[in-house]
């Protein structure tokens, strides 16, 4: 059974309420995301000094620059490439969706020429924001308590570290938890606005656009308003997609190049079911192998939090189970074969209601906090050291 834990009075408040609930979560959001960042400063220079990189590259210089220049890997050279000198051709630069790599080159154009202090600064500040977003909504849904523990989970867990390198995960966090933010409020502009950009950001944005439909409906039910202003905050998230296919249309006239050109990422169509399965039985079975860990790390993260996510489903709004699952069912059809849940774990970062199912989760098993972000903490701090050192953390 659905619990819906908010009233218009808890999503509204009064004005000075309203001020204090933002300070604090400024704050709070604040200091965890001062003390990521300073881990991941420190994690960059003393990773690349003290272990050794992946076999298959060559040794990295070890140096204070490492602070900065040790997140320039795998997916994040793309966006800076595609920021710097735009998309090409059948390279399989389609799939990186625009609004990213253009708030890097506008940035870096502003800086003189740095895409990476550009790319760094995005995705920092879009973090710090995101953050404050979801602990805002957080505490109208659920409670401040609840609002607190999300936002320390989301900055200790074990693939934490995306949110501050040059990858779209930040920014897409903070312009799906403001579409929800908008449509709890029926602010529909807001919601459709940052729902539209959102679909700029990562494919997976488009799931927004069913869910502020589930959410308005909803809404109608509840006697707050009718439905359509919700409906036209969909359409306007479906024309930021469109928006996107049209520029590849006018490019290279073909419309669904951002899937045609995926071919280039050899992702295969799987069972949501099968690949679980064959997740699961390939994390057990090459444990014996030399690379055999990296299947049993997909399978660590990923299956605790689609039990958070299965949780989350039955206590939150249909709306957000609606947009969490979605965002969970397409990157467990589209598969790599020989790694069935490769970038799941860093896929699931953004979803912030399968976090708040995960700190829910804990409070009803009676686990301490305290105890969770320990042990998210000691896998972040050995994902960051892997990822600096190109091992295939992405």
């Amino acid at each position: 059974m659905t619990t819906d834990t908010a009233s218009p009075v808890a999503l509204s408040g009064g004005h000075e309420e309203w001020r204090e609930r933002v300070l604090r979560a400024i704050r709070f959001c604040l200091f965890a995301f001062v003390g990521l960042r300073v881990a991941m400063f420190v994690i960059g220079v003393v990773g690349v000094a003290l272990f050794p990189p992946f076999r298959h590259v060559d040794t990295l210089d070890p140096g204070w620059q490492n602070a900065f220049t040790a997140w320039e890997r795998f997916d994040a050279l793309w966006f800076l490439r595609i920021a710097e000198s735009g998309y090409r051709l059948q390279d399989g630069s389609a799939a990186f969706f625009p609004l990213y790599p253009l708030a890097i080159r506008g940035l870096s154009f502003a800086l003189g020429g740095q895409p990476l202090a550009a790319a760094t600064i995005v995705s920092n500040a879009a973090f710090w924001g995101g953050l404050v977003v979801t602990y805002l909504l957080t505490t109208s849904e659920l409670s401040e308590r609840t609002a607190r523990t999300t936002v320390l989970l989301m900055c200790v867990f074990p693939t934490a570290h995306f949110f501050l390198m040059p990858y779209s995960e930040s920014l897409f966090l903070l312009l799906s938890a403001t579409a929800f933010w908008g449509a709890r409020r029926r602010r529909w502009a807001v919601a459709g606005a940052a729902g539209a950009l959102a679909a700029l950001t990562r494919s997976i944005g488009i799931v927004i656009a069913p869910a502020l439909v589930i959410e308005a409906l909803h809404q109608r039910v509840e006697r707050r308003g009718p439905a359509w202003p919700g409906f036209l905050a969909a359409a306007a998230t479906c024309c930021g997609l469109l928006a996107y296919l049209g520029f590849w249309w006018l490019r290279a006239g073909e419309w669904l190049a951002p899937l045609t050109f995926q071919a280039n990422w050899e992702r295969s169509f799987s069972w949501p079911w099968a690949t679980l399965s064959n997740g699961t039985a390939d994390a057990f079975g090459y444990l014996d192998e030399l690379n055999g860990g990296y299947w049993l790390i997909d399978w660590l993260i990923v299956i605790p939090m689609l039990a958070a996510s299965v949780y989350a489903l039955v206590r939150l709004r249909p709306s957000y189970g609606v947009y969490l699952w979605s965002a969970l069912l397409i990157p467990l059809t589209f598969v790599f074969p020989g790694r069935p849940l490769m970038s799941m774990p860093r896929f699931v970062l953004p979803l912030f209601p399968a976090f708040w199912g995960l700190a829910l989760g804990l409070d009803r098993l009676r686990i301490p906090r305290s105890t969770a972000l320990v042990v998210c903490a000691a896998g972040l701090g050995i994902l960051s050291v892997l990822t600096v050192n190109w091992y295939y953390i992405f």
